[in-house]
């Protein structure tokens, strides 16, 4: 598992992805937490590991899960400004029990080695070795994942994002369906997290250029 990572913040600076060990990180940011806790009291998601894709029904928790990782990343990453997607966004939707978060910078690299050495993140090799203008992370550590940190430089990337988290919340049978969709395929690909992920993608696609279609036939009305 070791391998999977950047061996430092210098390497994420440079985009390199050599084997080693863990970039610098906030101490402890690996250490045991209650079920559902973080240290100071903070609510913290139940996480993903490295086991089967879990669905789970909502937890009313999320939001308060979100809002506590923002604050804490405010003070240590004052530049980044986030937002909350993906399904635990989404109030009444099953979704991974894992916290996914978006931000729009200017510097991947910078960003993500700042995020490494200040806030304890980690970056996958094998989730970002064909992603461009994006980077991912995770946190608190590779096999368990309670938070994910998407960062973009391309406005279009952010903008899709929130657009779809959008179309989710005012839709609740666009939303239904995509929770059928989503079990459905969890039960498929199992321990396959790039041919969910990929498998869900022409829905995401479809439910957008439907909504812009919706959209442009009202501004012609």
């Amino acid at each position: 598992m070791q391998s999977s990572i950047t061996q430092s913040s210098e390497g994420a600076r440079k985009g390199g992805d050599p084997p080693g060990s863990r970039a610098a990180s906030s101490p402890g940011a690996d250490a045991p937490r209650p079920p559902g806790q973080r240290s100071g009291g903070q609510p913290l998601p139940k996480g993903a590991d490295e086991g089967p894709i879990e669905i789970i029904d909502y937890d009313a928790a999320w939001p308060a899960c979100y809002t506590a990782e923002r604050d804490r990343l405010g003070s240590l990453l004052p530049e980044v400004r986030l937002h909350h997607i993906g399904s635990t966004a989404v109030p009444g939707l099953a979704a991974k029990p894992v916290i996914d978060m978006i931000a729009l910078v200017e510097d991947l690299d910078a960003s993500t080695a700042n995020a490494m050495a200040r806030a304890g993140y980690w970056l996958p090799s094998r989730f970002n070795a064909h992603l461009r203008h994006r980077r991912f992370l995770c946190y608190p550590s590779l096999s368990l994942r309670t938070h994910h940190l998407h960062f973009v430089d391309a406005r279009e990337d952010l903008d899709r994002c929130l657009r779809f988290r959008d179309l989710l919340r005012d839709d609740p049978e666009l939303a239904g369906r995509y929770e059928v969709l989503k079990r459905a395929l969890a039960a498929r690909f199992q321990d396959d997290r790039e041919g969910y992920t990929e498998a869900k993608t022409p829905f995401i696609a479809q439910a957008c250029r439907r909504a812009d279609g919706r959209s442009g036939s009202n501004t012609r009305a």
